[in-house]
């Protein structure tokens, strides 16, 4: 298998005002933010890249966020380059650029330079992005699907095409030949994050692109590969787990009791507090909005192909998720949902669960809740010393596929 880390790099500093509600004000004023942590906080992550590097991993997993501590990253395609420079051989996962956001012919343009500056190693992930993203870019959320289907004919076409031209209803362009193209030809290898949504699913299948998938519950993760495989061969193309990549948090200890010690902390203020800043109408209830109010991170979201019985977990539900608390962490370590503990137990949960959904790639997060930077690169250390080995050893060969059709 591929094992990729993913890196929200996240602004290293607690909001601990926000913890006691659960609630981090949105906007954050820029009174809040000091340049010397943001500094260090991308000195540090480059770091932990380099060591990503000199341990073998597979690849980096980078984003896109707004207007928002819980990730640093704006720009995916500078980051992409930037990590080009400093390494030779991880891939960049892009997850990705928010194609409805930004003029997509200069994404194109951007992920062509990284793509030759690398030689070969991006992976171009695109998505829709959350309702935040929108209010900040002033785009209206309505608009997304439609954009973002326009904007990877924009894409594919600048790629592929020696003279392209183009016009739709939010982008013309009269012949265009972009310079630099891509290095990896026709071009690189398209990766969408699957949210759940069956409009994103089928576009996937229809262009035979491969996915992420995020989804904690093994039903629906089986319902969204189903289907996958479904709009896939309907189209002529057969699935296979190098289209798919599960992702996943896992923590490595020499027992379990003491990655529960260590992570719960960073894993409780992450999904409590930090995940949700402006997706939540406020803290109390009663006050105004502030923000735009909770509800599926992506528009037009629908799930009739889900199973009944997993139709409740197919959706995210952000007020369940900021419920969490210490108790539901220790069900989940109890259960075995999660892959927190000593080396072997966590190489067999994740090798289990990439079995499970047929995916030969794994994404992992292992730094949630802006983690100190000394204990993300000792978990990078631990993970890619006494884990990454054996599952880079396993290749996952076969898709379980629910027939559907």
């Amino acid at each position: 298998m591929r094992v990729f880390v993913f890196d929200l790099l996240a602004y290293d500093r607690h909001f601990d005002f926000a913890k006691p509600d659960r609630y981090l004000p949105y906007p954050l004023p820029g009174e809040h933010f000091d340049p010397e942590v943001a500094a260090r906080t991308y000195e540090e992550h480059f770091e932990v890249w380099d060591e990503m590097e000199r341990l073998g991993f597979d690849g980096l997993g980078l984003n896109e966020h707004h207007t928002t501590p819980h990730g640093l990253m704006n720009s995916p395609n500078m980051f992409a380059a930037l990590a080009a420079q400093r390494t030779k051989n991880l891939k960049l996962l892009m997850l990705g650029n928010l194609l409805p956001l930004h003029n997509p012919l200069r994404i194109a343009e951007e992920l062509a330079v990284v793509d030759c500056i690398s030689r070969g190693r991006v992976m171009a992930g695109f998505a829709r992005g959350v309702p935040r993203e929108y209010r900040v870019y002033n785009v209206p959320m309505s608009e997304s699907r439609e954009r973002f289907d326009e904007g990877m004919e924009v894409v594919l076409g600048a790629w592929t095409q020696n003279l392209f031209s183009y016009e739709g209803k939010f982008w013309k362009h009269k012949d265009i030949s972009i310079w630099p193209r891509p290095y990896q030809q026709p071009h690189p290898s398209i990766w969408l994050p699957f949210s759940g949504s069956k409009e994103t699913i089928e576009y996937a299948g229809k262009h035979n692109f491969n996915a992420v998938i995020a989804s904690p519950h093994q039903g629906v993760v089986e319902d969204v590969v189903s289907y996958f495989a479904k709009c896939l061969a309907d189209n002529g193309h057969e699935i296979t787990p190098d289209h798919l990549c599960f992702f996943t948090d896992a923590y490595v200890a020499p027992t379990k009791a003491q990655a529960r010690e260590e992570y719960s902390p960073y894993f409780l203020y992450f999904n409590q507090t930090l995940w949700h800043h402006g997706s939540l109408p406020s803290a109390n209830p009663s006050a105004p909005a502030s923000a735009p109010s909770p509800g599926p991170d992506q528009a037009g979201s629908t799930f009739d192909y889900v199973r009944p019985e997993n139709l409740p977990f197919a959706a995210m539900d952000r007020m369940k998720i900021r419920a969490m608390n210490q108790s539901d962490i220790d069900a989940n370590l109890d259960s075995g949902a999660f892959a927190w503990g000593d080396p072997k137990e966590v190489a067999e949960k994740l090798i289990a669960r990439a079995e499970a959904a047929g995916s030969n790639n794994l994404l992992i997060n292992m730094n949630v809740g802006a983690m100190p930077n000394k204990m993300f690169l000792e978990q990078v250390r631990r993970f890619g010393r006494e884990v990454l080995p054996i599952l880079q050893a396993h290749e996952v060969k076969r898709v379980p596929v629910r027939k559907m059709w």
